[in-house]
This record gives C-alpha cells, structure tokens and sequence, in this order.
C-alpha cells in the first residue's frame, strides 16, 4: 500500500513543470548522477566507452521534456544530431533514442516530423540506428502512425511498445508488415485500468506473450526489463525454440542492476545500457523513483550530505 502510495507521489512529481525548471539549476544532485550519465556530450561519450570496454553496448538519450517552444524543439533535434556525429567520431558503440514531445510533437506534427526526418537522415549518414521512446498513452498512437511514416522512407528507426498496455499485442500483429525492430518496456507512466493492466502478474504475463510474438515473427526484439523472471523466460524461450542470438538483446538502465548487465554480456548475450544524459534529467529521475522506491534511500542520502 505505501508503495503504491509513493509510486503516485513520484509519478506526481515527475510532471510538475515548476520543479522541472528548478532541477535544470541544481545539477546532477541528490542521486540523480547515479542513473543519469552527466550532462555533457563528452560526459555522455565518456561514459558509453567505459561501458563498451566492459562489453555492453549502449543506447544515448538526451533528456529533455515539456517542449512548448518551435525554437527549443529545433535546439533538441540539433543536439540529436551532434550527438549522432558525437558517436560517429568518437568510434563508440551506441544507437540513439528520444522522446518525439522533445521535438515538438505536442506543438505540431509537421514540426516533429520535420525534426524527425534531419535526425534519421544524419543517422543513416552515420550508419547508425535511431529508437523512439513511447511516451504516456496520450502519445501512444500518434507516435505509432509517424514511425509507420518514417519507416516508409528510413530502415533505421524502430520504435518503444509498453508491455502493460492492453493494445500492445494488437499492435505488435499491426506492425508485421513492416519487420519491426522495437524496444518492449513494461512502462513508467501512471495510467488508468481502462488502459493498462493494474497488476504486475498480468503486465508479465503481456511481456512474456509479446516476446514471444515478435522472436516467432523473425523481427528484431530488444527485451528491456531488469525482471530475472522475463529474462530466465527469455533465454528458455530462444533456446527451446533455436533462435539465433542475432535476433535480440537485453537492455537495463544506467545505473540499475550493473552485476546483472555484465553478467549477460559475459554469457555472450548482447546487452545494452540505457545512457540519459543532459541537465533536464528531472522527469526521467522521478520516474526512476516511481518504478524503484528503495532509490529513495540515496535521495535521502545525498539531501543531508555535506
């Protein structure tokens, strides 16, 4: 019950614009350096070859949230793009992601597809891949009907699906035409029982389902979950089943289960690190609290550290 209760409040919290605005002048504090990577590109660059010498690839992120502004959109998808070409020339092992409201989906379509569209076309340049991030399910559809889009003219853009979402088995079998590569999260936005499983058992149960959907299709899965169950189900799955390693990976977070991360990467699994980086890191950390309310305890820490 307490934990639902602070899984709100963290949820609550991760919204608010105003503290939002104030998290960007405090810095990497109160914990936050311990899942986000820095906030600097060269930061972020630094991180992901101490990562890749450890055997795990990685997927950058540079946060951003509550775009409202055509200008600052624009500013965003740049810096997509210089951390593209950031990649590219440092030699390191990483693709992309992003949040399409960062590009200014929520100030018009064309705008973000406009963003969109100079991003995936340095990607390819790069010869690198680009993942959208699924947002809240307010954006869920709208975010699937422009990936269908994109993947008209780009092969190297794939898209996030969230496994407590009633709708995303639907989806998965949709998507077929297109040889999906996507991400399968369990998702981190508080949504109504009209829409999303309430129950863990029965998200698991989804996640395990889809899993199996799209490793049968012969399309790519990146299998996001630091769940011992999804994973063990996994491995079983694609043993029982001859499914080359070729066709998945793992992905966990920066900063959340590392033993488990190398411990993959080592049994010859790939296995990818989820890197955010940037000072608008306060959305994303609250949500990180929302999903593991023991972080709390370095919260607390770093407010009374001198």
């Amino acid at each position: 019950m307490l934990e639902a209760a602070m899984k709100n409040f963290f949820l609550y919290l991760s919204k608010n614009r105003t503290l939002n605005k104030a998290a960007k002048k405090w810095g990497l504090r109160f914990g936050a350096n311990r899942v986000v990577a820095g906030e600097t590109i060269a930061e972020a660059i630094d991180k992901v070859r101490e990562l890749n010498a450890q055997g795990l690839l990685v997927t950058l992120d540079h946060l951003g949230e509550f775009v409202n502004d055509e200008s600052e959109a624009i500013e965003s998808a740049e810096y997509c793009i210089k951390t593209l070409r950031a990649i590219h020339e440092s030699g390191v092992k990483s693709n992309l992601s992003l949040k399409m409201t960062q590009l200014g989906l929520d100030i018009s379509r064309e705008l973000c597809m406009s963003n969109m569209r100079n991003i995936l076309k340095v990607a390819k340049e790069c010869n690198n891949f680009v993942r959208i991030d699924m947002e809240d399910y307010s954006h869920c559809q709208v975010s699937i009907d422009i990936y269908k889009e994109l993947r008209q003219e780009f092969d190297n853009v794939g898209i996030v699906l969230q496994a407590y979402l009633y709708r995303t088995a639907k989806d998965v079998e949709d998507l077929q035409y297109l040889k999906p590569n996507f991400r399968l999260v369990k998702g981190a936005y508080k949504e109504s029982p009209e829409v999303a499983y309430p129950l863990k058992k029965d998200v698991d149960e989804n996640f395990k389902k889809i899993i199996a959907m799209q490793l049968k299709s012969g399309n790519y899965a990146a299998i996001a979950t630091h769940d011992d169950q999804i994973i063990n189900f996994t491995k079983e799955f694609v043993k029982e089943h001859n499914i080359s390693r070729d066709q998945f990976e793992f992905q966990m977070l920066y900063g959340i289960r590392t033993q488990s991360q190398l411990e993959l990467a080592k049994e010859g699994y790939k296995m990818r690190v989820y890197v955010p980086y940037g000072n608008d890191w306060y959305g994303y950390f609250m949500r990180r609290l929302a999903e593991r309310p023991a972080n709390v305890a370095f919260v607390l820490k770093g407010l009374f550290k001198k």
